[in-house]
């Protein structure tokens, strides 16, 4: 007999390597497709999500081009300065270290606070109640054994990022909301962040030490230059004066699909476009984008 493909099962764990990162750590991700929480967490994803979007805007970087756009007017508005420092966060394992309970108070918090008593027309009580079974009723198979995850949510359900993003929302108003960070540039891309600093590298560090004790979960490794990648971005300060082109991690291979694959003709044409748009709209010169083109089809030539 056919199976039925709607019927639920438990989600499975497995392993995505970290390549860029030293010693290649693993990232557990869980396959939850067919898990009995899957439609809760997609529904509660569909109606939190977007006010999440439109509450935290300015504080939320969406992708490379963005940043760039952002940096652009903070340059424009004459705060970048000759000694501008930027420094980027890098937030370890948020997902899977959210405290529930917390997690769950947070989401609640953050939806009064903006005014909600309904969402859609759910009470906030029955909207933490279905966040609970979605963090709280998560069980997996690894290794053929069942286990129950008791702190965070899982990586590979939708409704997980949207509480990391809320959860983080409560941390980085500790951060924003000091008066010396007034004027700098501050954005965050899930648990990534980047911001400028005008003042001293040493009150920085000072800072970021003193955040790095906020929360007994949240902890963080954070660079200080005035040149740092962020996303695929690089960002520099000349001078006063932002410099930005397309990033390539160290240990990325020059590898598209082949041209001799079997795939249909408009994806080549595709990875041709899309490695040059973003040339185009990463490059602050025409210097830095005849590199990259050059770069692009030197990887061209290579993949056949």
């Amino acid at each position: 007999m056919t199976p039925d493909r709607k019927t639920t099962e438990l989600a499975h764990l497995y392993f995505n390597p970290k390549t860029h990162k030293d010693g290649i750590p693993l990232r557990p991700i869980e396959n939850t497709i067919r898990a009995p929480t899957t439609n809760i967490s997609k529904f509660l994803d569909k109606i939190l999500r977007p006010i999440f979007d439109d509450k935290c805007t300015k504080t939320t970087i969406i992708d490379g081009a963005q940043l760039i756009s952002a940096m652009n007017t903070y340059a424009n508005k004459g705060l970048m300065k000759p000694s501008t420092l930027f420094c980027t966060f890098d937030i370890r394992n948020l997902y899977t270290m959210l405290p529930q309970e917390e997690a769950l108070n947070i989401l609640v918090e953050f939806l009064h606070m903006h005014g909600y008593r309904k969402v859609k027309g759910i009470p906030l009580d029955s909207i933490r109640k279905l966040a609970s079974i979605v963090l709280k009723e998560n069980v997996f198979v690894y290794d053929n054994k069942i286990y129950q995850q008791t702190t965070g949510g899982a990586m590979g359900s939708s409704f997980t990022l949207t509480l990391a993003n809320i959860f983080m929302w409560k941390w980085q108003r500790e951060l924003v909301r000091r008066p010396d960070i007034t004027g700098e540039f501050f954005g965050r891309y899930i648990d990534d962040i980047f911001m400028t600093w005008n003042k001293s590298e040493h009150e920085l560090r000072k800072l970021l030490g003193q955040a790095n004790t906020w929360h007994p979960n949240i902890k963080f490794d954070y660079k200080i230059s005035q040149s740092l990648p962020f996303l695929d971005v690089l960002l520099t300060n000349k001078n006063d004066i932002l410099s930005t082109s397309v990033y390539h991690k160290p240990n990325a291979e020059p590898y598209v699909v082949p041209f001799s694959s079997d795939h249909p003709r408009h994806v080549f044409v595709n990875i041709i476009q899309t490695l040059l748009t973003r040339a185009v709209r990463y490059s602050s010169a025409f210097e830095i984008f005849n590199y990259e083109r050059r770069s692009i089809k030197l990887m061209l030539l290579y993949n056949g």
